[in-house]
């Protein structure tokens, strides 16, 4: 499944592609693009983990950004 997300309060370029990075490299992700001029992250995930996928997305952008939000 493929869904775009909107990010609130990314403030940086570097951490948008810490994040890209991050992302890509949890399980059972096929892909993703975080874009720091469009504030938006392309998503790319199994279907049938799909919400618990996006809770981990969450929780790895926290971390590197903390105060960007993604809006489901």
């Amino acid at each position: 499944m493929k869904k775009k997300f909107k990010l609130v309060d990314l403030d940086c370029a570097n951490c948008a592609a810490k994040m890209e990075t991050a992302i890509q490299k949890i399980p059972g992700v096929n892909g993703a693009t975080v874009s720091f001029l469009s504030q938006r992250l392309t998503l790319d995930a199994e279907d049938s983990r799909f919400e618990e996928i996006l809770d981990e997305v969450v929780q790895v952008c926290k971390r590197i950004e903390p105060d960007c939000q993604i809006q489901r």
